[in-house]
């Protein structure tokens, strides 16, 4: 990675954890984009270049390259649900490092409703680059199964979060996917 993409990373990186940490502190209405730009030292302008929208700044991560890399990776004989709900799992182990941190961000858009709503459209983008990852399968076959697994996993992550992420999320994640693939 160049010069330039190595900064344009680390401002992304600055801008969604000031977001965080404001909307922790202040409620996800309570925090205007302008608040998050000053915290993070950048303009409004720069922050609308990393994140369309408001709600992006939460929901926006690097999992769905993480997913489609690790569906791609799995072997092609593979029954279709326990290729896309293991790969799921696996990618678990690329999510950040910070169990607090996703802890907060998952309770945050649990109790947001803006968020909430935007949580479909982004488990439909990942659908998408779930399919895309799987160019031999039926793609209405393939968008099922993908859409059975984030919900799956979408449950799994209600449960964790509302246990306080007491419980071991892998673990969680695990039995709510065997749901799907049983």
């Amino acid at each position: 990675m160049g010069l330039r993409e190595t900064k344009r990373d680390r401002t992304r990186q600055t801008v969604q954890e000031q977001a965080m940490r404001l909307f922790l502190d202040r409620g996800f209405d309570g925090t205007t984009v302008a608040e998050v730009a000053e915290a993070a030292d950048v303009s409004v302008m720069t922050v609308f270049r990393h994140f369309p929208t408001k709600e992006h700044l939460v929901l926006k991560d690097d999992y769905d390259p993480v997913i489609a890399a690790r569906v791609r990776d799995r072997p092609a004989g593979e029954p279709l649900l326990r290729r896309i709900a293991l790969s799921i799992l696996d990618g678990l182990e690329e999510l950040p490092p910070d169990a607090r941190l996703l802890l907060a961000r998952t309770r945050l858009i649990l109790h947001t409703p803006a968020l909430r709503a935007r949580l479909w459209e982004n488990n439909h983008a990942t659908q998408q680059v779930i399919v895309e990852a799987l160019p031999d399968e039926d793609p209405f076959e393939a968008r099922v199964a993908a859409g059975a697994c984030l919900a799956a996993a979408t449950v799994a992550m209600e449960r964790w979060a509302g246990d306080d992420g007491r419980t071991d999320l892998r673990g969680v994640m695990a039995e709510a996917l065997e749901v799907v693939i049983r």
